[in-house]
């Protein structure tokens, strides 16, 4: 009848990275308690080949205060995720993306009462 022919990038590896839902849902939630205590206003979502990035804001027109980068290849090494400051340097990297976010969440608590 036909030959069916597959998609040239399907074969090998993937063709981009991303973000698994839960791991989106973690990083958009961070997003919005930062964008409600006022921090951040915009963000970006980068996939390509080697890595998926999620960068956070103070303005748009402004390079990102803080990136977090899910890089799958460094997964045996030193992680595969990273936090990364704004002049480039990396803040936190590790394996599971609830610490590397830690840093981040600091800064949303507060002092009530001593």
């Amino acid at each position: 009848m036909g030959v069916v022919t597959p998609f040239p990038a399907a074969i090998g590896k993937a063709s981009q990275i991303g973000f698994e839902r839960l791991e989106l849902t973690r990083i958009l939630d961070l997003y919005g308690r930062m964008v409600a205590a006022g921090h951040w206003r915009d963000y970006a979502i980068e996939f390509n080949r080697d890595a998926a990035v999620f960068a956070a804001f103070r303005r748009s027109a402004e390079r990102p205060e803080v990136r977090i980068e899910k890089r799958p290849a460094l997964r045996n090494r030193q992680g595969m995720w990273a936090l990364v400051g704004e002049h480039g340097s990396v803040l936190k990297r590790g394996s599971e993306l609830g610490p590397v976010l830690a840093p981040v969440e600091r800064r949303l608590l507060k002092l009530v009462e001593e």
